[in-house]
């Protein structure tokens, strides 16, 4: 079985929803996890995680989402979705972005203190977004204690060093489909240990593709965990296991929960 840890596919319909569970199920993908990035799409993900037991929420609030700081309303807002929902795992998607045209680094840097004492609050671990930020983003994690619960540096592309970095700080390193397209990051990906690694796909409506059939989905996670395969030299099987492991390891106390719903499929 696989696990995608980190998907957008919120943003779908109910209907399109059901056709991207059914393929991800074909593809032996077993667990699926939304990540929230307003207070309405974690409230979404909240929701489709209730309805279909192969889904699993994150909540957060993420940096290109950000209106204003995130005040007490936003905090118990966060709070209450993750204390009253066994199914969220993790606090996501979280972190810094300075890309031009992102919100005031101020506000960003103040959403991301709160969101990481959010999850220390709630034992949840943490996965984090970071474009263009990562030495800052590191070091708010640090400050923060976030090595308390550790948690995912997400859809990682930087290089060795920084995966070092964030695996020293308590988080593994989760691989998406640019892994295709970047040989500077399967150099990367031969020299990191398997036991640090998970899966995602980043699953969102991709309209500006022009054929459907091209849209990342779910089902993309056995792609990449055979590119996986192929660069470490390993068996499919034994990277299908282990990157599901490490992510079992990654929500510690909520490994039985995760196992609970996923018998139900």
């Amino acid at each position: 079985m696989l696990v995608d840890c980190h998907t957008h596919i919120d943003q779908f319909t109910d209907e399109e929803i059901c056709q991207v569970l059914d393929r991800a199920k074909l593809a032996d993908v077993g667990a699926i996890v939304i990540a929230g990035t307003t207070i309405q799409s974690s409230q979404r993900a909240v929701k489709l995680s209730e309805e279909f037991p192969q889904i699993f929420a994150g909540v957060g609030i993420h940096p290109m989402d950000l209106e204003g700081p995130v005040g007490e309303t936003e905090y118990k807002e966060l709070d209450g979705l993750a204390r009253f929902n066994e199914k969220v795992l993790v606090v996501s998607e979280i972190g810094l972005d300075f890309k031009e045209g992102m919100p005031d680094r101020a506000i960003q840097y103040q959403a991301f203190r709160e969101q990481i004492r959010l999850a220390r609050d709630l034992h949840l671990p943490i996965v984090f977004h970071s474009r263009e930020a990562h030495d800052e983003t590191l070091r708010i994690l640090k400050e923060e204690m976030a090595y308390d619960v550790g948690g995912i540096m997400h859809y990682f592309q930087a290089d060795l060093r920084m995966a070092f970095r964030a695996i020293d700080l308590g988080f593994s390193i989760s691989l998406a489909r640019p892994l295709f397209r970047l040989p500077e990051l399967q150099v990367v990906v031969s020299e990191l240990p398997l036991e640090k690694l998970v899966i995602e796909t980043d699953s969102a409506p991709q309209p500006f593709k022009s054929k459907r059939q091209n849209w990342t989905e779910p089902r993309h996670t056995r792609e990449i965990a055979e590119l996986i395969s192929k660069i470490k030299s390993v068996p499919f099987e034994e990277v299908a296991d282990i990157t599901t492991r490490n992510f079992f390891k990654v929500i510690g106390y909520k490994k039985c929960l995760l196992e609970k719903y996923l018998r139900c499929i």
